[in-house]
């Protein structure tokens, strides 16, 4: 165990816990001389006795106990914190796993990834991406990365884009002989790839504008339930698709496919990085949320 230099305090808890002095030595890892001075040392300067001893067994008294009850959890704490400051002199080993959507690990999750390997070559690193949110501790994931909106109030969240949103978009040669729409209703009139949910339903597109919101049952002869095929076939020009702005920021960078009522998909909370709130994090982890808010920083230092 990690010797936080408190020999008295962690000597009382221990035996408290594991009902022995001898037991005790053994987990602090030095001698039952020892365990007993550093008790008979505090029982001295407290003026009271903590435990009540017989040949046979070691018991605590009512002082004793109540003083455990109250050292005990600040002990953890200043253990849990000594811990966290070695971990920052290690280098990190072993296998760091991330679940995460197709959007955020290809475009937000891999360039963190690249440099985080560069930076600590003993790592391993595995990302699961897909659709559906999971319960990352359950799973056995380190962290995850998705909408601010969608994790779990008991994470912590740290942001890697600020907003995000959805958008409509179709290829050039879908517009070569069609008028493009101007408000959702004429969505009616379009041939749209439509979206089916893991659970089965069909998606329904939203919008807002001005505080006015609506969905709508898109028409569409193509039903799809992967983003990256969605895209594929709105690129084809085979429809419009509703699809994350970040899945298809190279496309509209190049003209592949064109964004249309882009007033009406307003942006929401953007993604994060997100792992167990946890006292103790492991040296793996903590240096990639390092290296994330070391980067995130200096962006937003580039930034006009």
């Amino acid at each position: 165990m990690y010797k936080s230099g408190l020999m008295e305090l962690e000597a009382v808890v221990a035996i408290a816990r594991l009902g022995s002095f001898r037991a005790a030595a053994i987990d602090l890892d030095v001698s039952p001389t020892a365990v007993g001075n550093a008790v008979a040392s505090l029982e001295n300067r407290l003026g009271v006795r903590l435990f009540n001893r017989t040949t046979r067994n070691v018991a605590l008294t009512s002082a004793g106990r109540e003083y455990v009850e109250a050292i005990a959890p600040a002990l953890s704490d200043i253990r849990n914190a000594a811990q966290a400051v070695a971990d920052h002199s290690r280098k990190p080993t072993g296998t760091l796993r991330f679940n995460c959507s197709i959007a955020g690990g290809r475009r937000l999750l891999m360039p963190f990834v690249i440099e985080y390997l560069r930076r600590y070559n003993r790592m391993k690193v595995e990302i699961v991406t897909e659709g559906r949110l999971i319960d990352i501790i359950t799973e056995g994931f380190d962290a995850g990365v998705r909408h601010a909106d969608a994790i779990q109030q008991d994470m912590i969240a740290v942001p890697l884009v600020p907003h995000a949103r959805h958008v409509v978009v179709g290829a050039p040669s879908y517009f070569s002989d069609r008028s493009r729409p101007g408000a959702p209703a004429d969505l009616m009139d379009h041939e749209c790839i439509r979206v089916r949910h893991s659970n089965g339903a069909l998606y329904r597109w939203e919008f807002e504008r001005h505080g006015e919101a609506m969905t709508i049952d898109v028409p569409g002869s193509l039903t799809l339930d992967e983003p990256d095929m969605i895209a594929q076939a709105s690129r084809a020009g085979l429809g419009l698709a509703y699809v994350d702005e970040l899945m298809v920021a190279d496309d509209i960078a190049s003209g592949r496919l064109v964004v249309v009522l882009s007033e009406w998909t307003p942006s929401y909370p953007g993604y994060c990085l997100y792992y167990p709130g946890r006292r103790h994090m492991a040296a793996s982890l903590r240096a990639f949320v390092d290296l994330v808010q070391e980067i995130a920083s200096r962006n937003r230092a580039m930034t006009p």
